[in-house]
């Protein structure tokens, strides 16, 4: 169905496009755009044996729709960060089922996941991670060398997105020269410069004052109303507007779970299309939307 409303899109020839009523046609798209990325399922990390035993998460349950903003709260220790780093690929679950946008990801290879992480996935962190070595371009464009671009596209693209943050003056500066809020800010843009279709945000706002908090909250904000798909650990209560979902743990399992718009009326991907290092950005119609 999904290519069969693909040709109504772009004015192709298909006759089952041409036949099919638009509203139907966009009813579909609205399915497959809030269809659920993520699906976790009786999720357990456990560390040690016997008398050490401790779990970090236990029989653990969650379900992601895309587009989806969702933040996740809770006491230290309650497993929100081993959480995360198991959706993102850079930890493993003892036991229990992940799928990742429809594949089971629980027990793929090293190299699977390096792949999926570089293409699917972009990560935030509360102390930015950044190579101090490398110029705030270079940073930008690290992403890239994952999934095989040629150098001067790595550099063009990066360039392109820093331009976004209002960042393209400091391409060549290093991490160092840059305030918190603008190194973080960086490490915004190395996030989203493949186009990822999850991002991942560990406290990213953890070690900024209040006025650097909110330029990096509005950029995820922004961010997220071209639709991607935001996961976000804080433990600041005041951040949870920007939210349209608000988990918080407690012992390694949910403790609530408050949804604060409607999956109907989730925002919808922005594509973009990259030819020879340009990016073009096409928005589908989102009729379900309310403004």
């Amino acid at each position: 169905m999904e290519s069969v409303c693909a040709g109504n899109r772009t004015g192709g020839s298909n006759p089952l496009a041409s036949a099919m009523p638009k509203n139907r046609c966009s009813i579909l798209l609205r399915d497959k755009m809030n269809e659920e990325i993520i699906q976790i399922k009786g999720l357990t990390k456990r560390y040690g044996y016997g008398d050490t035993e401790s779990f970090a998460l236990k029989d653990f349950d969650l379900t992601i729709r895309r587009g989806e903003f969702i933040m996740i709260m809770g006491p230290s220790g309650c497993g929100k960060t081993t959480l995360l780093n198991i959706i993102g690929l850079l930890d493993r679950a003892t036991s229990g089922e992940y799928i990742l946008n429809g594949e089971d990801v629980a027990g793929i290879s090293s190299r699977r996941k390096a792949r999926l992480r570089a293409k699917k996935i972009g990560f935030i962190f509360q102390n930015y991670n950044l190579i101090q070595d490398l110029s705030v371009l270079e940073n930008v464009a690290l992403p890239l060398v994952y999934i095989n671009r040629p150098r001067t596209v790595r550099l063009k693209n990066a360039s392109d997105t820093l331009r976004r943050f209002h960042l393209q003056e400091r391409e060549y500066y290093l991490p160092s020269q840059l305030s918190g809020g603008q190194q973080q800010r960086v490490a915004i843009a190395r996030a989203i410069v493949s186009d990822p279709e999850i991002i991942l945000a560990d406290e990213p706002t953890g070690n900024l004052d209040s006025r650097a908090s909110i330029a990096v909250m509005e950029e995820l904000k922004s961010i997220h109303e071209e639709g991607n798909t935001i996961i976000m650990v804080t433990h600041n209560p005041a951040l949870t507007v920007y939210a349209t979902r608000v988990i918080n743990m407690l012992d390694g399992q949910i403790n609530t779970d408050i949804k604060t718009v409607a999956d109907q009326n989730l925002p919808q991907k922005i594509e973009v299309k990259r030819t020879r290092g340009k990016a073009k950005r096409s928005r589908k119609s989102n009729k379900g939307r309310k403004n």
